[in-house]
């Protein structure tokens, strides 16, 4: 448990610089973002914890430049989701593993949605399906982390803000690593 959590550390020690092209934030101040968005919304620690790893399949897979550019699909939500699923539990790894889809799902129920993307999540829609149809959302919906899968990918696409990044990278990683704790002993003492 704690040598996967130092694993997920180091890729963003040493990977949380990276920026996909048309996107405005580094990889460790999305994933702060996101987190902290998740903690000011009251969701709880294995959300929050979601939240902040959502996008850590991107780093796991460590493939060079921005994926989409090449037509690439990485599948970083299904990568990250099998990396944190044994330490953390499903309540963490499914809207990992969800928030592609929850993507498809709002531009497919939501008209304005789409319009609010950023470069980089509307050349990946193309690539992950497109919008989602009728049935697909009826599917989706009955997820049973659905609610958490969008309230994760709203705060995915509200977490691209270049001036907002309150810690110092040292803070950051170290609140990071602080919620991985606490989650991961929640979890432990639940299986």
């Amino acid at each position: 448990m704690q040598k996967m959590m130092n694993t997920l550390l180091a890729l963003y020690e040493q990977g949380g610089d990276q920026v996909y092209a048309g996107e405005s934030v580094t990889q460790l101040m999305h994933a702060w973002q996101c987190g902290r968005l998740a903690e000011k919304s009251g969701a709880s620690a294995a959300l929050q914890l979601a939240s902040w790893l959502h996008d850590v399949g991107h780093l796991w897979v460590n493939l060079e430049g921005t994926p989409t550019l090449r037509g690439q699909d990485d599948v970083h939500e299904s990568i990250g989701a099998q990396v944190l699923l044994p330490v953390f539990g499903l309540a963490v790894s499914e809207p990992v593993r969800l928030h592609v889809q929850a993507k498809r799902y709002l531009v497919g129920t939501r008209e304005i949605y789409a319009s609010k993307l950023s470069p980089d999540s509307v050349r990946s829609l193309r690539l992950q399906g497109g919008p989602m149809g009728p049935q697909e959302c009826a599917a989706f919906e009955s997820e049973p982390f659905f609610a958490d899968a969008v309230k994760l990918r709203v705060w995915d696409d509200l977490g691209k803000k270049s001036a907002w990044f309150e810690d110092t990278r040292h803070d950051a990683l170290d609140h990071l690593m602080q919620l991985m704790h606490r989650v991961a002993q929640v979890h432990v003492t639940q299986i």
